[in-house]
């Protein structure tokens, strides 16, 4: 027997530590090559961190949550003697992204068989995982209805759950009853949740943006009647099983547009070396919610693409994201930001700035009510647009400059597909 040492893998270009996010092997188990072993997270990005031998597990560094740096010890395996030669000099290893579940129906309530497993582990995404671990559900109760077996979310969602106890990284904790009413003493818990992955690395990065940046709000709204015409004159066109045009393809071409007579807006701020670096191409990032959090996949080239191009790789690269299949790159070097809330988008927002950008444009919701146009009281279809600028670079007037244009390409959809668009 001998002892085999496996080290944290780079898992990218200038990644120097991982969090570890869900360990799926203990101290005594024994595992097999190629064998699920860790979750680990590096910026945005989600990876299944595989077995480089077969062997039992001596030792493990970190709990959820804790960051590895690369290259130090991660985990200790007893081998044979022949695997850990078959390993030797192997201290890296190239980890899996986690593919993600595709839609499915929901599985029947009735009791699961094992779930499947691929080279000895349980086929699930870590979104899933993860919703298993807080939900109390054990993996190899659930019977995954995914291609080969994979577990899909609607598989979690009809599993039965273990009591709350068992949770792992959740520790619940009874409220004492002299503290509660009697009637609801037994019902009155509540739990910790450590906060680790996306969701921590999303709280600190919104934290940074709010404390350093003075962000300027501006909210304006916009008549869009037109727009919303324009829009299903175009789907209706489309041929069955086609994609359908939202707002935010539209939006982000008239932006495009408009960022030619506001370069300034089209910035990312290099704070260690304290210059605004002004980019002709237009990388627009779209503020995607995902099961993981909020991810902002990158539509690189804007300008470059027209209409129906647009649309389509703004789908591509939120469906990415959602899925948990985005590179890092996918995820890195936008130059302006959009966020829409759909139909829950309400009255006004204020985006928070997705730094180093130095503007944000938000869409809220679209909705028909009661304008006054010529004296009389008629009914339009009206959007706010919700920005924030970084108020060290972008002046107040340019700003609002900014989004009066951007108003008036969208109150006017047709000068939307005029390549030089002269602002006022």
């Amino acid at each position: 027997m001998s002892q085999y040492v496996f080290k944290m893998p780079d898992l990218g270009e200038g990644t120097v530590e991982a969090e570890i996010v869900a360990w799926h092997t203990q101290p005594g188990a024994v595992v097999a090559e190629d064998q699920l072993i860790v979750e680990v997270m590096t910026d945005k990005a989600a990876v299944e961190v595989p077995a480089p031998v077969s062997g039992r597990v001596l030792s493990i560094t970190g709990v959820p949550g804790d960051k590895v740096a690369v290259g130090s010890p991660l985990i200790v395996f007893e081998t044979d003697a022949a695997g850990a030669g078959a390993a030797a000099g192997a201290d890296v290893v190239v980890a899996r992204v986690a593919p993600a579940p595709a839609p499915a129906a929901m599985s029947a309530a009735a009791p699961a068989p094992a779930a499947a497993l691929r080279g000895g582990r349980i086929m699930a995404s870590p979104a899933n995982r993860r919703r298993a671990r807080e939900a109390g559900i054990d993996l190899k109760s659930v019977a995954g209805s995914g291609p080969g077996g994979r577990i899909l979310r609607n598989d979690l969602i009809a599993a039965p759950a273990r009591p709350a106890a068992a949770v792992s990284g959740a520790q619940a904790v009874p409220v004492p009853t002299a503290a509660v009413p009697a009637a609801a003493s037994t019902a009155a818990q509540t739990s910790e949740i450590k906060v680790i992955g996306v969701r921590r690395l999303i709280a600190e990065r919104m934290s940074e943006a709010k404390r350093n940046i003075p962000h300027f709000a501006y909210v304006e709204e916009v008549d869009v009647t037109e727009l919303d015409a324009l829009r299903q004159h175009l789907n209706f066109s489309l041929q069955k099983g086609e994609h359908s045009l939202t707002y935010l393809p539209l939006v982000i071409l008239a932006l495009v547009r408009v960022l030619d007579s506001f370069p300034q807006c089209n910035v990312l701020y290099d704070a260690a070396r304290g210059v605004l670096v002004r980019h002709r191409a237009v990388h627009v990032g779209v503020a995607t919610q995902t099961p993981d959090g909020l991810k902002v996949p990158v539509v690189r080239n804007a300008q470059a693409l027209d209409l129906w191009e647009l649309a389509a790789q703004i789908r591509r690269v939120s469906e990415r994201a959602r899925s948990n299949k985005a590179t890092r790159e996918e995820l890195m070097g936008s130059t302006i930001t959009v966020t829409s809330l759909g139909k829950l988008g309400g009255i006004a927002s204020t985006p928070v700035i997705n730094a180093p950008e130095v503007a944000i444009v938000g869409l809220n919701k679209a909705v028909e009510r009661p304008v006054v146009r010529q004296g009389a009281v008629v009914v339009r279809r009206i959007m706010n647009l919700s920005s924030s600028f970084d108020h060290r670079f972008v002046d107040g007037y340019d700003a609002a400059a900014m989004i009066q244009a951007l108003k008036d390409l969208l109150e006017h959809p047709a000068t939307i597909f005029i390549p030089k668009v002269k602002v006022q």
